[in-house]
């Protein structure tokens, strides 16, 4: 009886998978694929156009990509193949007992994908710590998360990762962010005055987005084994992308303006 019925099961799986159905399958998937660059290419050609809402865009992106892919495959399998209810039930437990145990680190990263996807402790376009890598958020996927770090390189973080571990998020979905510069001064200088350079240079930076507050941390710090002081300037730069920029123009203009006013500097 049970020789029987793996007979009569082959015989079902062999006539579902022939060479049309194959066929079918491949330009479906085919076409699934294409759809999914279409809409990726569109994607960068209207943030391009409409750059201050590239966040939005970038998110609605994913979830589409996410959508296209499970939607559209589950019924490409349906449609194409169209198995009886009995064996898409008895190969749907068994696929899933299998599954379960010899992919259960992906399975444990796509749950983990909805989840971010729903939870959204950082969007796309997000500038995010996350061990020792910092950089941008450029995909969030059904198995894992694309981030670009400053220097240009692409870290791929399995989605699991983010559910147990502690990650930190620049600027949570706006395009401003806060930017925290140190400067170090002598014991005896003028803070007053080193407070008012450093100011002055950021409220004539291109980069500074100045509907927010800039403020100031000042304390004594040790720097070469002797006492300094260092005023930490926070201020935020008007997008994410000139962070570095912003940071490197303040830097420079405050050390040639310190210069020139003779303002000390730890020895």
């Amino acid at each position: 009886m049970n020789e029987g019925n793996i007979v009569n099961d082959l015989a079902v799986v062999v006539e579902l998978f022939n060479v049309y159905a194959i066929l079918l399958l491949f330009i479906g998937g085919f076409l699934l694929w294409a759809l999914n660059w279409g809409v990726s290419k569109a994607s960068q050609k209207v943030t391009e156009k409409m750059p201050t809402r590239r966040f939005l865009i970038l998110q609605i992106t994913t979830l589409i990509s996410f959508v296209l892919y499970t939607v559209g495959s589950a019924a490409l399998i349906i449609g194409v193949l169209q198995p009886p209810r009995e064996f898409m039930l008895a190969a749907g437990g068994s696929v899933a007992v299998a599954l379960g145990f010899a992919l259960k680190d992906i399975a444990a990263s796509l749950v983990a994908g909805l989840l971010l996807l729903f939870d959204r402790p950082f969007r796309v376009g997000d500038r995010v710590s996350f061990d020792d890598v910092y950089g941008e958020i450029v995909s969030i996927g059904l198995r894992t998360v694309r981030l670009q770090t400053l220097d240009d390189n692409l870290v791929t973080i399995p989605n699991s990762r983010f559910i147990t571990d502690v990650v930190a998020s620049g600027n949570a979905g706006e395009l401003d962010m806060m930017i925290v510069t140190d400067f170090h001064v002598a014991l005896d200088a003028d803070l007053e005055q080193a407070r008012h350079i450093i100011e002055e240079v950021i409220f004539t930076s291109r980069y500074a987005y100045l509907k927010k507050p800039v403020t100031f941390a000042i304390e004594e710090v040790e720097v070469g084994y002797k006492l300094a002081i260092r005023l930490r300037a926070k201020a935020y730069v008007l997008d994410v992308h000139y962070e570095k920029a912003f940071q490197s123009d303040i830097v420079m203009r405050v050390s040639k303006r310190f210069a020139e006013m003779g303002v000390a500097r730890p020895s």
